[in-house]
């Protein structure tokens, strides 16, 4: 079995859910002090519930795929890829938005959560509502990146999901090892690092999704006699193929197997593909980075006006 391919799911599902741990952490401690014990069952019935939803939604998606691989329909081929395409395209716009969004949400997420809890307790009648949906939104948030991110990678085989089940398992570990027995952990230098190695897994993603869109076009143009691929080049509508490394570092063999599931690594790379993934990084990598120098800016700035000269 080929357990490169559970290292992208690992680190994304440790990540999301060590978000998620976060959340439900700091409900429970805010139940704790607010000595509303009885609302910590509506807890576990949104992290049960969201959980369950994830993985429903992830079923519904795999069935989709393989009800496409095994269709005797003319265009299906075509719209198994095109679905391939949709489906990376999803996994890259919310995982790029999360990360984003969160780096720049990290420093009030503790007190809007309080907040919304407050809020919740405020009236008898919505309380267990509110802290039910609160947990539900949060952690059905991170497990429906995590389930569009498999089924964008499913193609590797099962593997990816012995990695999300590893990647969960140690995102609980560390919500104990900071509400249960408080373990002091560097949450900023984590999430931070977490993020460029996410941002690189995510950055492979936009040459998956080129290179599913172009077996897309192959596939249509033999069964449309109009439609005409390049007859020049190896792709349809990539472009240019700038290197291929197939025989001194093949993406089936290690160590191009582990850089080819990691970060999107590809034996054979067009122009196409070489330039989305130059706009990725351009665009998502420098709000990405931008995000990240915020903070400093803000406390240089607060600084200055305690002290100014």
């Amino acid at each position: 079995m080929n357990w490169s391919s559970a290292l992208p799911t690992f680190l994304i599902t440790l990540r999301e859910g060590v978000e998620a741990a976060l959340v439900v952490g700091i409900v429970f401690a805010y139940l704790q002090q607010a000595e509303q014990q009885k609302l910590h069952r509506w807890v576990y019935l949104g992290i049960m519930t969201a959980t369950l939803a994830s993985f429903a939604v992830g079923l519904v998606l795999n069935m989709g795929i393989q009800g496409l691989q095994t269709s005797d329909l003319l265009y299906a081929p075509v719209f198994k890829q095109l679905f391939e395409v949709g489906l990376g395209v999803i996994a890259i716009s919310m995982l790029s938005w999360m990360l984003i969004w969160m780096t720049q949400q990290a420093k009030f997420l503790k007190s809007e959560i309080q907040s919304s809890v407050k809020n919740a307790l405020g009236d008898d009648n919505r309380a267990a509502w509110g802290i039910f949906s609160l947990i539900f939104i949060a952690v059905f948030r991170e497990g429906l990146e995590t389930a569009i991110f498999i089924i964008a990678k499913f193609q590797t085989g099962w593997t990816p999901v012995f990695g999300a089940i590893a990647g969960l398992s140690m995102a609980v570990l560390v919500g104990m090892l900071l509400f249960k027995w408080s373990i002091r952990i560097n949450l900023s230098q984590f999430f931070q690092t977490m993020g460029i190695l996410l941002l690189l897994i995510v950055s492979g993603l936009v040459i998956s999704v080129f290179r599913h869109l172009d077996a897309a076009a192959i596939a249509y143009s033999h069964i449309s006699p109009n439609f005409l691929c390049p007859t020049q080049t190896t792709s349809c509508i990539l472009g240019t193929q700038i290197w291929d490394l197939s025989t001194i570092l093949p993406d089936r063999q290690f160590p191009g197997i582990l850089l080819k599931t990691l970060f999107g690594y590809t034996q054979k790379l067009y122009l196409v593909q070489a330039i989305g993934y130059i706009v990725f990084w351009i665009i998502v990598g420098g709000l990405y980075f931008r995000s990240l120098e915020q903070p400093a800016q803000l406390k240089s700035t607060n600084k200055a006006k305690i002290n100014p000269s």
